[in-house]
């Protein structure tokens, strides 16, 4: 038959297959049986090799894992496979050691293989070597799959072959038989180990390193009554893992606080918004750690890949919160240029502030994160009422959640005079214009910037000097009332 009856112009469809023991299997070096026998040394160790797993994640996108092994090894100088690693580990933070005999095993020299078994790599790895391609061939209504044997010359942009005596290109197989893989690719990353044994046979070794693409995050619940006065809080943690590797039965423990570290250019994974179901736990306990909060969890649990999962943090009952209606005033505030004689809108945004003591059922440090406020309906229907995030907040400090802006409060503020004293000196009067159309009555705070040394002349209502160029007034409004604030200041600049 010639090669020509079965040259199609398309492109290369790759199909691998790694053949069954009669095409030959993935050869490896035999392990060399330790010294004193009791069973053969091993060469490479995967997860079943595992005794003891811990796994702390730091919040910004960086964990150290510490893998503990029992291997059996021989005496003198051997190569060790450590597989089943976190695909995303930095090599140049990797710490092994023998935790039996410390002194008497050590590393010569360590790799880290990432160039991971995939069709294309494999292809690329047999340029100058045979393959058996298999081509689909219609013969009398019938098709029926052609074995072929070819030589890989070239893979740069398509593959070149050898058949026979004719170079062919462009050519289409249904699937590629390859009689073994590679030494040098990989089914999983790998770290290989050059170690010298100078003790027992059997050693329990540590691996530990530093792994990207894992990070938590510390989301909050606050459930506020219908009287808006006690609240209940809930602090889950939200652990991503990236890694491109399970870590099953482990020890896990967050570290929150700022840590410094050498960037380096990383892309950030994309990934798809998750939820899993947080199991039952008690909350963490936390403990401080040089300048960081150290949170453990009181049990082992397993982070699958590209898996996210939900632990408890922390619970408080019965929170007392307040809430609190303020206007923020702006520097810019002279007049209405679009509208002259108008007064300016501003908005009344609303806040729940609580304290994080231990009275109230908190107390522990919280970590940096998102606080999202429910509320019940009238029909008793919990409803979310807005979100905020806070900062890493230590205990006994006070926390201001911002929800929005208040619907039925309107405020309106209007500049009534301005008046030339002297060569540097101003006399400003405003006129802020409170309407509360909700049924309850309440207290709006009213924050208002003053430039230069400043005087207050007169005020309608109480006033605070909050800062060296900042005033504060508590204005009450009643239900379906409204309350007007008027004050006068000397300015000089």
């Amino acid at each position: 038959m010639s090669v020509r009856s079965w040259i199609a112009p398309l492109a290369l469809a790759v199909g691998v297959v790694v053949p069954q023991p009669e095409w030959g299997t993935i050869s490896r070096p035999a392990a060399t049986p330790p010294a004193g026998g009791g069973g053969a040394a091993q060469d490479q160790t995967t997860i079943d090799d595992q005794v003891d797993l811990a796994v702390t994640v730091y919040n910004s996108d960086i964990a150290l894992v510490r893998d503990v092994r029992s291997l059996r090894l021989p005496r003198g100088v051997s190569e060790l496979r450590f597989m089943d690693i976190a695909a995303t580990v930095n090599p140049a933070t990797v710490h092994f050691r023998s935790l039996s005999e410390p002194a008497r095993l050590g590393v010569l020299e360590q790799n880290y293989e990432y160039d991971l078994l995939e069709p294309d790599k494999l292809l690329r790895k047999y340029v100058g070597r045979d393959v058996k391609l298999m081509v689909q061939r219609q013969q009398d209504g019938t098709t029926r799959t052609e074995e072929v044997t070819a030589r890989l010359l070239s893979y740069n942009n398509a593959p070149v072959w050898q058949i026979g005596d004719e170079i062919v290109t462009g050519m289409h197989a249904d699937h590629i038989r390859f009689q073994e893989v590679p030494d040098n690719l990989y089914s999983r990353p790998t770290l290989i180990w050059t170690l010298e044994n100078d003790g027992a046979a059997t050693h329990r070794v540590e691996a530990a390193y530093l792994a990207g693409k894992l990070s938590w995050a510390a989301d909050y619940v606050l459930n506020v009554g219908r009287d808006d006065k006690s609240s209940d809080l809930d602090g889950w943690v939200t652990l991503t893992n990236g890694s491109g590797t399970a870590f099953r039965n482990a020890r896990l423990q967050l570290v929150a606080g700022d840590l410094n570290r050498v960037r380096q250019a990383i892309g950030r994974m994309s990934m798809d918004a998750m939820r899993a179901e947080a199991a039952a736990s008690r909350p963490m306990e936390q403990e401080a750690f040089s300048e960081y909060h150290l949170y453990t969890l009181g049990r082992k649990t397993t982070i699958n890949n590209n898996e996210t999962k939900q632990v408890s943090l922390l619970e408080g009952t019965g929170v007392p919160v307040h809430k609190r209606y303020v206007v923020e005033g702006q520097a810019f505030y002279y007049h209405n240029a679009q509208h002259p004689g108008a007064p300016i809108k501003d908005q009344v945004q609303v806040y729940y502030q609580f304290k994080n003591e231990e009275k109230a059922g908190l107390g522990m440090p919280m970590p940096a994160g998102t606080v999202r406020v429910y509320q019940a309906d009238s029909s008793g229907g919990v409803q979310f009422v807005g979100e905020d995030r806070i900062n890493h907040t230590p205990k006994d400090e006070t926390l201001n959640i911002k929800i929005g802006n208040a619907f039925d409060v309107v405020c309106e503020r209007n500049q009534i005079d301005f008046e030339k004293i002297a060569g540097s000196t101003y006399e400003l009067e405003y006129e802020i214009t409170l309407r509360n159309h909700k049924a309850a009555a309440m207290t709006v705070e009213v924050n208002e910037p003053l430039g230069g040394t400043w005087q207050m002349l007169r005020s309608s209502h109480a006033w605070t000097k909050t800062a060296a160029w900042a005033s504060q007034f508590s204005v009450p409004v009643a239900a379906n009332g409204s309350a007007v604030l008027k004050y006068r200041v000397r300015v000089t600049y």
